[in-house]
């Protein structure tokens, strides 16, 4: 195993990574900023409003996007360990 095939396979863990966790952080992200809009037209300035919308909405996500994140992470593992024989060669 060389240098650059450990840094590519680090390459495409984070990839993997980051691929599986943008849908619920766009949509926790989403969440957030249109709660912040509505407490800053109602002036509104409480703490705790945030917290339960944006975990409803990231518990959804999960529900919703968490088939697709696992066979993501499922078929990059897969790929590690069939491929994992030849590489230690």
């Amino acid at each position: 195993m060389t240098s650059d095939f450990i840094i590519g396979l680090a390459r495409e863990a984070i990839e993997i990574t980051l691929l599986t966790s943008m849908p619920v952080l766009l949509v926790s992200l989403v969440v957030g900023v249109g709660i912040s809009l509505f407490q800053a037209v109602t002036q509104i300035q409480e703490q705790t409003i945030t917290f339960v919308p944006k975990i409803v909405v990231t518990f959804l996500a999960l529900l919703f996007f968490g088939a697709w994140m696992l066979n993501e992470m499922a078929q990059f593992l897969r790929e590690i360990l069939q491929n994992f024989p030849q590489w230690i060669r």
